[in-house]
């Protein structure tokens, strides 16, 4: 049967691909079905409307999705090793384990994005929107970081070795667990140490004690029934004995800015 893929801002017919399928199929497997047929076709997916498809495990090798609608879109276990996605819309895209090695995400929108395990080996985010993404365990190893907007990301684990973050927004992003090694040069943004109780995070601006995330200058304010409240009476003692020894490390050893100034934009679709 034939099923038209249309282009994301016209809303004209920009592919019109054949798929072997029930007529009763759900859109999502029909638009994913006619995605698989387009690139293996060579069919023009620029800017296309790729909204909810479903690309589960699907292998879009060096796909040119540039400016493309993945909205919403299941990439679970999809190889993108090398795709073209410069400036398309992934907000809420489920890329579990998916595969983008190589890729480029230069300005991509990946607001709230599921990256969990993904493999994002030397790719290309220069500028883009990963505010809220989850990043669990992703493989960013020489991944292009610059201008990107972290705020709020999961980076739990996360492999960040020499991984460029100049100027890329980190405002509460979770850093527990997170691969930056020290002789990346990523120590000059995020520094860690490990205390025996809590592993410790900080940027220039953020501080991150276990799971609790605050500015840098908000931890020195609070009270022992605030440290109480966060992770009980071992907390507490916990803050009594290291607040000070924090206090001298990070005046001694600052994180360096990374740069980063506010796009028009980063902001969600």
């Amino acid at each position: 049967m034939k099923f038209d893929i249309l282009n994301r801002f016209s809303g004209e017919v920009q592919v019109t691909a054949e798929i072997d399928c029930d007529a009763s199929t759900i859109p999502s497997v029909k638009l994913g079905l006619a995605v698989k047929w387009a690139i293996k076709e060579k069919a023009n997916l620029v800017r296309a409307n790729l909204y909810g498809a479903n690309l589960d495990g699907a292998n879009l090798d060096g796909a040119n999705l540039d400016g493309a609608n993945l909205d919403g879109a299941n990439l679970d276990g999809a190889n993108l090793y090398g795709a073209n996605l410069y400036g398309a819309n992934l907000v809420r895209a489920n890329l579990v384990r998916a595969n983008l090695d190589g890729a480029n995400l230069v300005r991509a929108n990946l607001y709230g994005a599921n990256l969990d395990g993904a493999n994002l080996d030397g790719a290309n985010l220069y500028g883009a929107n990963l505010d809220g993404a989850n990043l669990y365990g992703a493989n960013l190893y020489g991944a292009n970081l610059v201008r990107a907007n972290l705020v709020r990301a999961n980076l739990d684990g996360a492999n960040l070795v020499r991984a460029n973050l100049d100027g890329a927004n980190l405002y509460g992003a979770n850093l527990v667990r997170a691969n930056l090694w020290v002789s990346a040069g990523n120590d000059r943004h995020i520094r860690t140490l490990q205390t025996g109780v809590y592993r410790v995070s900080y940027t220039d601006t953020m501080m991150q004690i276990g799971c609790q995330r605050h500015p840098i200058e908000e931890w020195w304010t609070f009270d022992d029934r605030k440290i109480l409240q966060m992770d009980g009476k071992g907390a507490l003692e916990f803050w009594k004995t290291w607040k000070p020894i924090l206090q001298r490390i990070i005046a001694a050893a600052p994180a360096a800015a990374t740069g980063y100034v506010e796009k028009r934009d980063q902001v969600a679709a």
